[in-house]
C-alpha cells in the first residue's frame, strides 16, 4: 500500500518571460513546498525504508532551498551595489 502526504497543490512553474527574479522567487517557493511535503511524510513514515526515503528527499529538499535562498540574498547585494 502506498501512501503519500502532500501539502496543498503545488506551486505553479511557468517559465514564460519571466524576470530572472520571478524565476527564482517561483523556484524558491517550489523549493519551500517540496520541502513541506517531505517532513510531512517523515512524520508519518512508519516503514523503516520509507523514513530512508523521507530522510533523503528532506537533505536534498534543504539543499536546493538553502541554494536558491543563496541565489536570492546574492541578488538583492547586486540590486543594492554592493558588488
Amino acid at each position: 500500500m502506498k501512501v503519500s502526504f502532500r501539502i496543498g497543490g503545488r506551486p505553479s512553474a511557468e517559465l514564460a518571460s519571466k524576470t530572472p527574479e520571478e524565476a527564482l522567487r517561483n523556484n524558491l517557493q517550489l523549493a519551500k513546498w517540496e520541502l513541506d511535503n517531505a517532513y510531512a511524510g517523515f512524520e508519518y513514515a512508519t516503514d523503516p525504508d520509507l523514513i530512508d526515503c523521507y530522510i533523503f528527499q528532506l537533505n536534498a529538499a534543504m539543499k536546493r532551498y538553502r541554494y536558491l535562498l543563496n541565489q536570492w540574498n546574492g541578488l538583492d547585494k547586486v540590486s543594492a551595489g554592493d558588488v
